[in-house]
Formats: C-alpha cells, structure tokens, sequence
C-alpha cells in the first residue's frame, strides 16, 4: 500500500492538481495589440524608449531658466506638443510651452495663471518654491524594464501600457481550443422542437461563454445520444480539440456512456470521481491522441461549479497563466448546519453591511439542477468535509464568480 487515495477517493485539491499536472506544454503566437484583448503574455513586455522620452510639461505656462526670478521676460519662441522649441533659454527669456510639449533644457514652467503679457515680452509673478511643472524624462518608466510579465492578461489598461511602451506585436499564449459537448438522448439546442421528455441544453451555451471569457477559443457541438455510435461520432467531430467537456453521461447509469466508451480507445483516466458536492462525478484523462478530456456532470448547476473549480484553472494554466483559486473570507449572514463526508460549494450572493464587512448568503435551495438559483449567485461558498455548524457572523471562504 502507497498511502495515496485511490482517484475515485480524491479531494478537490488533489483534484485539480492531477488535471494541471496534465497541462501540454505552452504554445505561443504573435500577434497584433489590437486583437491582444484577453490574450496571456507568454513573454514580457519591455519599453522600447523611456516613458516620457523628454522632460515635458505638465501645465500651459511659459518656460524659463530653471533659477529665474520673477520678473519680465522677453519671449523667443513657442514649444507645443509635437513641436518642441529647439534653441536655447537664456537669462531673461522666456519660451510659451503647453502641456506635454518637451521643456528646454534646464528650464521650468511658470503656469499661465501666473502671467501677465506686457511691452516687451510677459511678466512672470511666482515664488521661488513654486512647482517646476516638469514631468521628468523616463518618469512613468524608462527604456528596456519590464512592464508586464509573462503570464499577465491583457485588459484594456495593461494594452495602453503596452501602446505606451512601443509595442505594436505581443508574444500570447495561443488559446487553448475547446470542444463543449453535452451529452444524453433528452438534451436538445435551446429553440429546438423538443419533447415532453426533454429539455433544452443550459450548460453548454455557458460553458463556451465561460471558456471565451477566460480566453480559451470554445466550439460547441449538438448533444451527443446515448449510445456508443453517437459518441464516437462525436468525437470524431472534436479531433481538432485540446480539450474536450463533456456535460453528462459521467455516473454509473446504464445510459452513462462516456468513460467506458472513451476508456475502450485508450483513455488514460487521472480522476475518476471527486469528494464534492455538487458535482461528485466530475472526471478528468488523457486520450491516446494526447487530447485531454473533462467530463462534468449532467445537472447544469453541478456542471458550472465544475467549470469554476476545474475547467477555470486548465484554461488559466494552458495559456501560462496562474491557476490559483483567489478565495476571499466572508462573514455568514445566517447560521449553516454542520458539513458533511464531501466538500460542499454552496451558490450564494455577497454584500458589504454598513461595517464594511463582505457578507456571504447562502441560498436556502442548493438542488444541484436549479438554473434559476446560479443565475442569482455571484459566489461560491466553500464548506469543507466535516465542517463543524457554523453561526451567523463566522468567517466562510467564498470564491467570487464574475458577473457583468
């Protein structure tokens, strides 16, 4: 005996550690800034020149040698963005400048307010300690550091910086793609003509939209029946895939098809079954082609907190980026009965009280097929294995989900 748990004895650490270990090496690309948005840096971003590249002005004013006192200035040129004064500022001349336009060397600025237009040039009135207005040459960054590094995603404030620093062409992780396949004879596409014994597939449509936000390239495909044919038709379908999830078919039903019929053409299975609820029969392997495969369970609720604690760390990890859950502590707004043999995620909402503490409420209905119950939730609410009852006010992990 080894004294490790057998996969189907797995912790949702030990879990999520199995299906990251599996992760194929990083693929990368380059592409332009404008189509980076939500890409992952496979390389750092460095500045090309230092940012601002000249000493400019942070004010409209006038520019004078650096220890000029106030006094009347005779005027000998202008500096404007883009089109800098390039002579000399000598002793009792003054140069109009405007903000952003590069200062003369050793010089200062005197603020419009501070001037006066007068026969002969412009009286400038200030104090000795004044503000120089002088935005320093490399002041927000200077030539060849590092900006970002490798592993950071590209919003739309990290691309201005990136703009900033001379980039046009990022180094990205190339986006995993991912094949979203519901499974069972009852699920048919949302606005299909349907049965009274069956229901229109919830799951995938959220699952490729959470693959796209996490910057993975998801394709989804019609529901698979229940019958070895159908799934290996499928499969064939998804041959282009890296990742595969499949939504159903992951229990011991007769009709739960998926494992047995991929384990036949040589599936490598790492996790079999989870201590979690929902969600229990999540399972994760490796085909023989080197194709990955998640399966989630069939109840849309089970599948998204799933995706949340699995399927977010593979599209994370895949592109180099850290797959680290970033778990927050709440305070409960009502007592919650002791925890039982699995770790539960339970769907909630958080709020700020009028202490400014985060609170966690748990929805009293956690039935694992409810849409309508996730719909509402904006966190997760970890209760681990054997919790002891908790009352309300008790500190509870709670993962934050992201809503728009």
């Amino acid at each position: 005996m080894t004294g490790e748990p057998s996969i189907g004895e797995l912790s949702v650490e030990d879990a999520r550690a199995r299906m990251l270990a599996a992760i194929p090496p990083l693929r990368t690309e380059i592409i332009t800034l404008e189509a980076a948005l939500g890409r992952t840096l496979a390389l750092p971003i460095t500045a090309a020149r230092d940012q601002p590249p000249f000493d400019a002005s942070a004010m409209d004013g006038w520019a004078i040698a650096a220890g000029a006192a106030p006094g009347v200035f005779a005027i000998v040129g202008e500096s404007a963005a883009g089109s800098r004064f390039g002579g000399a500022v000598a002793a009792g001349q003054a140069v109009r400048i405007f903000t952003g336009a590069e200062v003369p060397p050793g010089c200062r600025v005197v603020v419009q307010e501070a001037s006066e237009r007068v026969e002969g040039g412009v009286r400038l009135d200030f104090a000795p300690d004044a503000p120089r207005y002088v935005r320093p040459r490399g002041g927000d960054f200077a030539e060849d550091s590092e900006l970002l590094p490798a592993g950071a995603r590209l919003d739309p404030w990290r691309l201005a910086l990136a703009a900033s620093a001379g980039r046009a062409q990022v180094t990205v992780a190339a986006s995993p793609r991912v094949a979203i396949l519901p499974t069972g004879e009852e699920v048919v596409p949302a606005g299909a003509d349907l049965r009274p014994d069956q229901i229109f597939d919830s799951a995938g449509p959220a699952l490729a939209a959470l693959v796209v936000g996490w910057g993975g390239a998801a394709t989804r495909h019609s529901p698979a029946g229940d019958t070895e044919t159908a799934i290996l038709a499928s499969m064939e379908a998804m041959a282009d895939a890296e990742l595969i999830v499949t939504v159903g078919g992951a229990s011991v039903g007769d009709h739960d098809l998926i494992k047995p019929t991929l384990q036949a053409l040589g599936l490598d299975l790492l996790v079999d079954t989870v201590r979690m609820r929902p969600g229990k029969p999540v399972w994760f392997g490796v085909l023989a082609d080197g194709g990955r495969v998640l399966g989630l369970p069939g109840n849309p609720a089970s599948a998204l907190v799933c995706a949340e604690l699995f399927l977010r760390p593979l599209v994370a990890a895949w592109q180099g980026a850290d797959p680290t859950l970033r778990m927050k502590t709440a305070r409960l707004a009502a007592p919650l009965p002791k925890g039982g043999p699995r770790e539960h995620w339970m769907r909630g909402a958080l709020h700020v009280d009028g202490e400014g503490r985060l609170i966690a409420e748990a929805f009293p209905d956690q039935e694992s097929s409810l849409v309508s119950v996730f719909a509402r939730a904006d966190c997760l609410i970890r209760r681990p294995v054997g919790a002891a009852s908790a009352q309300a006010g008790d500190p509870v992990d709670v993962l934050k989900l992201n809503r728009l």
